[in-house]
């Protein structure tokens, strides 16, 4: 298998690589919510994809570099695409094609590591963390954000949704991810040897106390549900019919007054010893 054929979830057409870029923008209030990296120069950031999380991190760190790992070369493409027009990125970052679980640079290079997204497509993230912490100085920080698919809650009551969620995660557990790996992230860091570790839910609740924000929400869900709904299909794990009702469904929900939208991902931090 080359580089840029491992399989993924969502796909890796122009249409994905848009709706990455926004659902970076679109969760970045509640993903860096206490992160805190203006102490780190030189970070690594693993699984950087088209750079959505990238641009993030250089624009509200000024004073970092950023080397971006990934394996596909469709991403990478994308996200040189990106970055090269962001003035503020300028000289302040590089992008290699690389495997996390065998990272081609020596011990000790950088000061810091950011991963968001990326353990749930990997078959072995334990060696992903061990390369992790091989290149970073003792001292190092890292941040870990990940799902956790099981905490997925919407009201009203929406069958079709519901069986399209199980296919999606069936599937991504059959492809060697890992859905629920969020909830495993201290354990997997205790094994490879970090210490401080702090592992925080965070939550996404909204009702009609919100209802602005709570469309926006399932609106947003339902376009991350169905990026994937052409490969669930063509595997077989739902039908053409399922994925139509679910996105009647979700349509339905999105404007019910009674609805709510709950989901909690996981997020991680630890240092390097």
């Amino acid at each position: 298998m080359s580089k840029e054929e491992f399989p993924y979830l969502h796909g890796f057409d122009d249409i994905e690589q848009n709706r990455l870029r926004k659902q970076a923008r679109f969760t970045e209030h509640t993903v860096y919510d206490g992160i805190n990296l203006s102490e780190v120069k030189n970070l690594i950031e693993v699984g950087s994809g088209v750079g959505a999380q990238t641009e993030i991190l250089l624009r509200r760190f000024p004073d970092m570099k950023v080397t971006c790992i990934d394996r596909s070369e469709n991403q990478i493409e994308s996200a040189k695409k990106s970055l090269e027009l962001l003035s503020y990125a300028k000289d302040r970052y590089s992008i290699h094609q690389m495997d996390a679980t065998d990272i081609d640079f020596d011990s000790y290079q950088f000061d810091g590591a950011f991963l968001c997204w990326i353990l749930e497509h990997v078959p072995d993230p334990s060696k992903v963390l061990s390369e992790v912490r091989r290149v970073c100085r003792p001292g190092s920080v890292i941040y870990i954000t990940e799902v956790m698919n099981s905490s997925f809650f919407l009201e009203p009551y929406s069958p079709n949704v519901w069986k399209y969620w199980m296919a999606f995660n069936d599937y991504q557990y059959d492809m060697k991810g890992d859905p629920f790996v969020g909830a495993k992230l201290g354990n997997l860091l205790l094994q490879q040897g970090y210490k401080d570790i702090k592992v925080e839910t965070k939550t996404w609740h909204l009702d009609n106390r919100r209802p602005a924000k709570r469309k926006e929400f399932i609106n947003f869900w339902h376009e991350l549900l169905l990026s994937a709904s052409d490969q669930l299909v063509k595997e077989g794990y739902v039908d053409e019919e399922t994925v139509a009702n679910a996105k009647e469904e979700m349509k339905r929900v999105s404007n019910d007054p009674n609805a709510v939208f709950y989901y909690s991902f996981i997020q991680a931090k630890a240092k390097v010893f």
